[in-house]
C-alpha cells in the first residue's frame, strides 16, 4: 500500500501580503486622527460616533496588520474587516450633496482599501510539494 501526504510549506508571509499589509497600516494610520476631524459649525459633516468609529478601527486595524506582519492569520482577518468597515463608513458621501474633493477621496479609499485586501489575501503561487 502506498500513501499519499501533501507537505505544506511553513505559511510565510509574501511579498504581495506585506505590500497590503503596509497599505491596510497606513490606510489605518491616516484613520486614526478623525475623531478630532469634526466638521466646523455650519458646515455638514459625518457624525461624531462615525468619526469615532473611525478612530477606533484605525487603531485596530494598525494593532492587527502588525500582529499578520508576524504571521498571525486572524489578525490577517480583523485588519481587512477594519478598512473595509471604515471604507464602508465613508461611502454616504456618494449619495450627499459634498464637493467634488471628498467623493473623488472616498473613491480613492474604496480602490485602495481593494488593492490592499487583495493584496493581503494574495497566496503564495507556488505549487504545493507531493510527496509518497
Amino acid at each position: 500500500m502506498s500513501s499519499t501526504t501533501l507537505a505544506q510549506a511553513p505559511a510565510g508571509t509574501t511579498t504581495r501580503q506585506k505590500v497590503g499589509l503596509v497599505l491596510c497600516i497606513l490606510y489605518s494610520l491616516a484613520n486614526i486622527p478623525s475623531v478630532l476631524e469634526s466638521a466646523p459649525d455650519g458646515e455638514e459633516g459625518p457624525p461624531m460616533a462615525i468619526l469615532v468609529v473611525g478612530s477606533v478601527l484605525g487603531v485596530l486595524g494598525v494593532v492587527a496588520g502588525i500582529m499578520a506582519w508576524r504571521g498571525n492569520r486572524v489578525a490577517l482577518r480583523i485588519a481587512a474587516g477594519a478598512i473595509v468597515v471604515v471604507t464602508l463608513t465613508g461611502l454616504p458621501a456618494f449619495f450627499v450633496d459634498v464637493s467634488m474633493a471628498i467623493k473623488a477621496l472616498v473613491g480613492l479609499s474604496v480602490v485602495l482599501t481593494v488593492v490592499a485586501v487583495v493584496l493581503m489575501f494574495s497566496g503564495d503561487r507556488r505549487p504545493a510539494s507531493v510527496t509518497d
